[in-house]
């Protein structure tokens, strides 16, 4: 499938933004694709290129990367006068989610996840490190910290700002998009949470599971680096549901 067949039947214009698990050629060794400035200068450039009156579907599949990049991204969706999609036939984690927030709509697979925005501060989440100026004096703690303490503070009040910012671009009221902001951005979760769809709709974001079987067959041409060996197999075809009989289960003569 291609994007422009995509596009004839919403009239949209299709954007992908996919990572994959891609293999070194030298030394054989797989590595993660992540979210970077050439992923955003080429996304801003198709928006760009896209008539303000013509809807934006971007088909995401990431586990998120740079900051700079997603709010980039995020911000140019929610400038975008027509009506912005995202597709997460997946998982959109961490600065994923951050585009998916730009959305004036979500469409998720079933089983596809997002993800917390909140920040990481060299390997550590900020809202840990922010904890230990709680749980310490001053006397007991090393320079180090102290300085990540309050990097990890700015770096809290940013990203919240920048998800309220974005929620109330796209119409959300202040006070809720404060509260969502808070939810996703404050730490109350591991950083590789998945955030089910059923979450995502109680938190009040228009979410929905109606994904088009194109974003299926799309993502189809992106298989993931090739193994020695599969681990997962199966006959690729849909299968029927099996008939009923009388007599059957659940049924007595």
């Amino acid at each position: 499938m291609r994007l422009d067949k995509f596009e004839k039947k919403p009239k949209s214009r299709a954007i992908t933004l996919i990572h994959r698990q891609e293999t070194m050629s030298f030394l054989g060794i797989p590595f993660t694709r992540y979210l970077d400035v050439d992923d955003s200068e080429q996304v801003l450039r198709a928006v760009r290129l896209t008539p303000e009156d013509m809807h934006v579907d971007l088909i995401l599949d990431t586990p998120g990367g740079l900051v700079l990049a997603a709010e980039q991204i995020a911000q140019a969706l929610v400038r975008h006068k027509a009506k912005v999609t995202v597709f997460v036939p997946h998982y959109a984690m961490s600065g994923g989610t951050l585009l998916a927030l730009a959305a004036d709509e979500i469409v998720m697979d079933r089983n596809a996840v997002l993800g917390p925005v909140d920040p990481q501060v060299g390997q550590y989440p900020a809202v840990s490190i922010l904890k230990v100026l709680e749980r310490k004096t001053i006397n007991e703690i090393d320079d180090e910290t102290v300085i990540l303490a309050d990097i990890a503070g700015k770096a809290m009040e940013q990203v919240q700002d920048t998800v309220r910012e974005i929620l109330e671009g796209n119409g959300v009221k202040k006070d809720e998009a404060t509260r969502i902001a808070e939810v996703l951005a404050s730490g109350k979760w591991t950083h590789d949470y998945p955030i089910s769809l059923e979450e995502i709709q109680k938190l009040g974001l228009p979410a929905r599971d109606d994904m088009p079987k194109e974003v299926y067959a799309l993502m189809d041409l992106y298989p993931q680096a090739g193994r020695r060996r599969p681990s997962v197999q199966y006959i690729p075809t849909p299968y029927l549901p099996p008939e009923r009989k009388e007599g059957g289960k659940g049924e007595r003569g």
